[in-house]
């Protein structure tokens, strides 16, 4: 057989007529053989390049939405989100950013990485902490001796790699067994036997370390009775909501004089915030949930040993803040809320304003574009609220003295200003309104130019308002009068206890093990502030 590969033009000639037709017939296989790879791979290049365009293209979206996501993070802060929604955003930020970053990393074509030179970065993880338990896992060679031909000898170690892993168990029930042995005397027929300690709940199932879990479960994580229920439920933990809120009962019951402690405490400080903020409660003969307030008062934001009481209440009047501060005298920084008016009607009770509330009504109207003077208003508070940020650490004859050379000027200038830009708006708008808010209480807003216990604004309250805001969202509503006053009781020793630093679980464990045998000429050393764990 004729192969037409190796044949020649000289060849031809010497071919016979049917030995021509049969190299044409070869040949013409041959061309329609390649003629077929050749499109057989044109395709395949389409293909690749299509896909290579689509690798590319989602490339620079996932990058696009990265960088839009980093934008969002760490651009310029505004007040179009309070800071719980923040908080929400940013963790639902990080989520999207680990997932977009993982698509990213596995599209990059590895290859020309490779070309690239590698730097070490440093990681960003913090370090594990260090009262974690460690739990060593070693591992090393199974032969340590030298794998290289004609050596054989044995291997030195040098040094280890150590990489640190978190790990978790999840929450463990376990069963304490007390055993108390009965002696008898066979004589006299004595009998001796250790006495029971008290308990929280006599006779009960619960040990204070278990009634602390579920008081910080309900109160300070905003878990309702029926998730607590589900979550003990997969430990294989029977624990019923009505038996859950019956062990909150006894540990807030228990609770009730430590609360009238610390509420003598917050009440000795010279300086108060308060602010109330709205919940609903279970009205059963109507049907239906009625409204009742919760009222907080905390000592001054500068104050050296901090501490905040709540007060559950049905309404909002002002007879309730004025039985509650029946005794106390001093400076209480508010809102404009006319429910405070009687205390201030009172000798030695004065009354600081917010400035931060004076700025929000400028700050509504610069975001709508409303009036040029709400943004110049914003721009000279600012200057007020930079040297403000100096003073935090200061003394308080050292802040006071520090105002008045810096933030006294720019509060004179701040007054004139507003007084001239008054008579220039018309009645009625939205920037008249902002100006005489201001103006009307400009004594109570600059009372911290006299004081330098005293804080700019409120906003020191209304941070330790938000728990309540999110329990709300949470649990939705209380169950009755009693249930928002046990929550408020709970609430102000775990939030009390948190601005000193304490776990609320080890602090209510500790409490509710030592209140029963606890002198009460001696209550106060339990509350947050003085409270020591025993070693």
């Amino acid at each position: 057989m004729l192969d037409v590969r190796t044949l020649n033009a000289q060849d031809l000639r010497g071919l016979s007529a049917e030995s021509l037709v049969a190299a044409a017939e070869q040949m013409l296989q041959r061309i329609g053989a390649q003629s077929k790879q050749l499109d057989e791979r044109d395709a395949h290049i389409k293909a690749q390049d299509r896909a290579i365009r689509f690798k590319d293209a989602k490339i620079e979206k996932i990058a696009f939405e990265l960088a839009r996501l980093k934008a969002w993070r760490f651009g310029a802060k505004t007040e179009a989100m309070n800071a719980e929604q923040r908080q929400m955003f940013e963790d639902t930020l990080a989520e999207d950013e680990a997932d977009l970053q993982a698509q990213l990393n596995a599209l990059q074509d590895v290859a020309d990485q490779a070309d690239k030179p590698q730097v070490k970065r440093k990681p960003r993880r913090q370090a594990l902490p260090e009262h974690l338990r460690r739990i060593e896992h070693h591992h090393e060679p199974e032969n340590t001796t030298c794998p290289t031909p004609d050596c054989g000898q044995a291997m030195v170690r040098m040094g280890e790699d150590v990489s640190e892993r978190l790990d978790i168990i999840p929450a463990e029930f376990f069963v304490h067994r007390h055993i108390r042995g009965k002696w008898v005397c066979k004589c006299c027929q004595q009998l001796v036997q250790e006495p029971v300690e008290p308990q929280i709940i006599d006779k009960g199932v619960p040990t204070a370390g278990l009634i602390a879990h579920t008081l910080v479960a309900h109160f300070v994580d905003h878990l309702p009775y029926y998730r607590l229920e589900q979550i003990n439920a997969r430990s294989g933990v029977h624990t019923p909501r009505s038996t859950l809120a019956s062990w909150s009962g006894s540990g807030g019951a228990s609770l009730a004089p430590l609360y009238e402690a610390h509420r003598t405490f917050v009440l000795s400080a010279p300086v108060l915030h308060a602010d109330e903020t709205p919940v609903r409660m279970l009205d059963p003969g109507a049907g239906k949930t009625a409204r009742a307030y919760v009222w907080a008062y905390a000592r001054g934001e500068h104050d050296s040993t901090p501490g905040v009481i709540y007060d559950f209440c049905t309404g909002r009047g002002s007879k309730y803040p004025a039985d509650f501060l029946a005794e106390w005298t001093g400076t209480l920084s508010c809102d404009d809320y006319a429910g405070y008016d009687v205390v201030f009607k009172r000798e030695g009770c004065i009354e600081a304003g917010c400035l931060a509330h004076a700025r929000r009504k400028f700050d509504e109207l610069a975001k709508a574009n409303a009036s040029p003077v709400a943004a110049q208003a914003i721009q000279r508070i600012a200057l007020i609220y930079r040297v403000e940020s100096q003073v935090r650490e200061m003394t308080v004859e050292a802040r006071l003295a520090h105002r008045q050379q810096y933030a006294r000027p720019l509060w004179d200038e701040l007054h004139a200003w507003m007084k001239l830009e008054r008579t220039r708006v018309p009645d009625g708008g939205g920037i008249a309104a902002a100006l005489d808010y201001s103006l009307k209480r400009w004594g109570a807003l600059g009372r911290f130019l006299g004081d330098g216990a005293v804080s700019v604004d409120n906003n020191h309250i209304e941070n330790l308002m938000r728990p309540w805001g999110l329990g709300r969202k949470a649990w939705l509503f209380a169950g009755s009068e009693l249930a928002g006053k046990r929550a408020a009781m709970v609430m102000s020793l775990v939030q009390s206890a948190k601005l000193h630093g304490h776990d609320p679980w080890v602090y209510l464990k500790d409490v509710l093990e030592r209140l029963l045998a606890h002198p009460n000429n001696r209550i106060d050393e339990l509350l947050p502030h003085r409270w020591e764990p025993v070693a």
